[in-house]
C-alpha cells in the first residue's frame, strides 16, 4: 500500500540534481544548462562534499531512496556516477534495497555506460523518451530517435537492469490521438518492455521558448478536450493491459514497481537535496539550492551555504500538502488515521462537508481506510483538491 501522510521522521530519501545538458528542450523549465559540461568533474567532488556535510542533519534516519535527476544525469560516466553513489553510501544508511535511480536520455545508454551503472549501484533507470513519434521529437526539441529508445530498452535489460521506467508526453503541438495510440502500443510491445509508465501532459510553463511561441501566435496546443482524450486513452489502455494505476501520471505493470522516490513525495514524506537548483524538505523545512553550478560549488568548496533559499511550512501549508499530494495516489489515497497523527486533526473535523460535496457528485470515494479521488476526480484533480483544502483552520489542533 502507498498512502499519505508519512509519520514524521519516516524513513527518507536524497535528491541528486545533475543540471547539465548536450542541450536544452524547448519545453523545459528545469534547472538545465548546456555548454557546461567541463565542471562536471568539479561538481561530481562537490556532491561528494556536500552529502558528507548533510548527513549531520538527518543523523540516523534510514535512506530507502536515491534519486538522480537533471538536466541529464547519464552524461556522467561510470566512474563518476560511483563516486557520488560512494558519497551516499559512506554518509548514509542505506536501507536493504535502496532504490537508486537514474534519469537517462535514450541516446546515451550504450551497454557499457549501463553495465558501469549498474555496477555502481543504480537499480532503476528512468528513461526519457518522451514520443517515439518522429515528428514530435523533432516538435519537442529532443536530439534522439524512436529506436534509441528501443535499443536502450534492450541495453538496460542485457545490463541486468529489472526496473526501467519511461516517460512519455501527451499534448505536444500536431500530436493526434492516433499517435498517440501508437506511442503507448509500440512501447507495450517491445521484446523488453519498462515496467513502469510516467505520461505526462504538456504543460506550456513561462519563461520557455514553447510560452515565447505560443505568445507570438505560432505554437498552437492540443485544447483540453483533446488532451483529456488522450489522458483517457492511456488509462484504458494501460488497463486493459492489466497495468496499475497508482498515480494522476504514473502506472505500474506490477504493483511493487511503483517509483519508491516519487512515493515519498506524494506521501508528504522528507528528502534531502543536493546539487544546483536541487529543492529539499526536511523537519518541516523546504530548501532551494543556488541555481548557477558555478555558484554552488564554490559555495561546498568554501564551506559555505549551498542553500538559496528556505521556506518553514505552517500548519495551513502541511495540512494542505498532505491533501495535494496524497489525492494523487489513485490506489489508497490518504489514510484517514495516519493524517490524525500526522497533523493532529481528523480529516473529517478538517474538511468533512468539503469531502462529502465531492463524494456525492463522484469525484471522491470514501475507503476503508480513508479517501481517495475517484477516476472521474483524476481527471479534475485540482479542482477537487481545492474544494477540500476550502477548510476552517479553527479545527486544526497542535500535533
Amino acid at each position: 500500500m502507498i498512502f499519505a501522510p508519512l509519520p514524521r521522521h519516516a524513513p527518507m530519501g536524497i535528491y541528486i540534481h545533475i543540471p547539465f545538458c548536450s542541450h536544452i528542450c524547448p519545453y523545459c523549465d528545469f534547472t538545465t544548462y548546456a555548454g557546461k559540461e567541463s565542471l562536471i568533474p568539479r561538481y561530481v567532488d562537490g556532491l561528494a562534499r556536500d552529502l558528507a556535510r548533510q548527513a549531520q542533519s538527518v543523523q540516523d534516519r534510514e535512506i530507502v531512496s536515491v534519486f538522480i535527476g537533471g538536466g541529464t544525469p547519464s552524461l556522467l560516466d561510470g566512474d563518476q556516477m560511483r563516486a557520488v553513489l560512494d558519497a551516499c553510501r559512506d554518509n548514509f544508511t542505506l536501507a536493504p534495497g535502496c532504490e537508486i535511480s537514474v534519469e537517462t536520455n535514450p541516446n546515451s545508454l550504450t551497454q557499457p555506460l549501463l553495465t558501469a551503472y549498474r555496477d555502481a549501484g543504480i537499480n532503476r533507470l528512468s528513461i526519457g523518451a518522451q514520443t517515439m513519434d518522429r515528428r514530435g521529437l523533432r516538435r519537442l526539441g529532443r536530439h534522439h530517435e524512436s529506436d534509441d529508445v528501443l535499443v536502450a530498452l534492450e541495453n538496460a535489460h542485457a545490463a541486468g537492469f529489472e526496473r526501467v521506467s519511461v516517460d512519455a508526453i501527451f499534448g505536444w503541438p500536431g500530436q493526434s490521438l492516433d499517435i498517440w495510440k501508437q506511442d503507448l502500443e509500440t512501447l507495450l510491445g517491445t521484446p523488453h518492455p519498462p515496467n513502469h509508465l510516467s505520461l505526462y501532459s504538456l504543460i506550456v510553463e513561462p519563461g520557455t521558448p514553447f510560452a515565447d511561441a505560443q505568445a507570438r501566435g505560432i505554437l498552437h496546443m492540443p485544447d483540453d478536450d483533446a488532451t483529456a482524450d488522450m489522458y483517457e486513452l492511456a488509462i484504458d489502455t494501460l488497463r486493459d493491459a492489466g497495468w496499475t494505476h497508482y498515480e494522476i501520471a504514473n502506472w505500474s505493470w506490477h504493483p511493487g514497481d511503483y517509483s519508491r522516490h516519487n512515493a515519498l513525495y506524494w506521501q508528504h514524506g522528507d528528502y534531502l537535496g543536493a546539487g544546483a537548483g536541487a529543492h529539499g524538505h526536511l523537519d518541516g523545512v523546504r530548501t532551494m539550492s543556488h541555481l548557477l553550478p558555478e555558484r554552488w560549488c564554490e559555495a561546498v568548496e568554501n564551506d559555505g551555504d549551498t542553500v538559496s533559499n528556505r521556506e518553514s511550512i505552517d500548519v495551513r501549508n502541511g495540512l494542505t500538502e498532505t491533501f495535494l499530494m496524497g489525492l494523487r495516489l489513485l490506489q489508497d489515497g490518504i489514510s484517514a488515521d495516519a493524517f490524525e497523527r500526522r497533523h493532529g486533526v481528523t480529516i473529517e473535523e478538517l474538511s468533512g462537508p468539503n469531502i462529502d460535496a465531492m463524494v456525492a457528485t463522484g469525484l471522491v470515494e470514501r475507503t476503508d481506510s480513508g479517501i481517495r479521488l475517484a477516476q472521474r476526480g483524476a481527471m479534475l484533480a485540482n479542482d477537487v483538491i481545492a474544494r477540500i483544502t476550502e477548510f476552517d483552520m479553527a479545527a486544526a489542533r497542535s500535533p
